[in-house]
């Protein structure tokens, strides 16, 4: 069994190079304002646009945005991140649409989502033996990891709003709750030995309720222990803060992954 598994990954087409950027903290900060950017940006164009157009726009948004990044050789700062971006906004539709149009309740989508989140990292693993960023070197590997990351995005809206409106804790209670939460796995890696993927998961999912309630407390309305600064406003703060960013990373290539940075060539927006 194990020489016919070697033979099946030594024939999988593999990558040149990574696909992913390489883990920092100014990738916690742009993963941090995508969450943020999403929820505000979902919620103006929906209320804006209606939201069946906003909907069809998201949707085809993020078709362009995945086959841009599936067909690149190698990881590119802009095409990433626009990726990240596009999933962040049609997460938080997935979500809201849940619960908005079809009266599913907060506690329900999240706990569905948290299943399919769970189900997708278990069929990875087993097929994949990893659940390593550091190994995504063949286009399952890809696909696995960006279907992850959608889920995650849809998981994380729908607990924030569980938090905040179900729990009754209202938008900046949840976002220190969740501030605590992100950083309990690294403090676990650094001095309890968690398993570092395992760690980077955790905070990962994580990200999407972080972001995505302080960015409601800016935006959102009194009712809930909003500001009620407006969702353009913060949409356009989170956007500009974003590109200026990515813009560093392609750069600086501080975030191409260690192995790749001397072949690597300056990505281009």
């Amino acid at each position: 069994m194990t020489a016919v598994r070697g033979s099946r990954e030594s024939a999988a087409p593999r990558f040149a190079a990574s696909k992913v950027p390489q883990i920092t903290l100014l990738f916690w900060v742009a993963k941090l304002l995508t969450t943020g950017m999403g929820e505000t940006t979902w919620d103006w164009f929906d209320v804006a646009l209606g939201q069946a157009l906003a909907v069809a726009l998201t949707g085809s948004a993020l078709v362009v945005a995945l086959v841009a990044q599936f067909t690149m050789r190698r990881y590119n700062a802009w095409v990433y991140w626009s990726s990240v971006v596009v999933v962040s906004v049609f997460g938080t539709a997935v979500a809201d649409l849940a619960h908005n149009d079809f009266g599913v309740p907060y506690t329900v989508s999240t706990l569905v989502l948290l299943g399919a989140v769970a189900a997708v990292f278990a069929l990875w693993y087993a097929l994949e033996r990893t659940l390593s960023i550091h190994a995504i070197h063949t286009r399952r590997r890809e696909g696995f990891y960006w279907a992850a990351v959608l889920l995650t995005f849809a998981l994380g809206t729908a607990a924030g709003d569980w938090t905040a409106t179900t729990l009754h804790l209202g938008y900046f209670p949840s976002g220190v709750l969740f501030l605590i939460v992100f950083l309990l796995p690294a403090a676990a890696h650094r001095w309890l030995g968690l398993n570092a993927v395992l760690a980077f998961w955790l905070s990962y999912i994580v990200t999407r309720p972080l972001g995505a309630s302080f960015a409601d407390f800016m935006a959102g309305p009194p009712g809930r222990g909003g500001l009620a600064l407006g969702m353009p406003p913060i949409s356009v703060v989170l956007t500009a803060l974003i590109v200026a960013v990515v813009a560093y990373f392609a750069k600086t290539r501080v975030d191409i992954p260690r192995a790749d940075r001397a072949t690597a060539v300056p990505a281009a927006p």
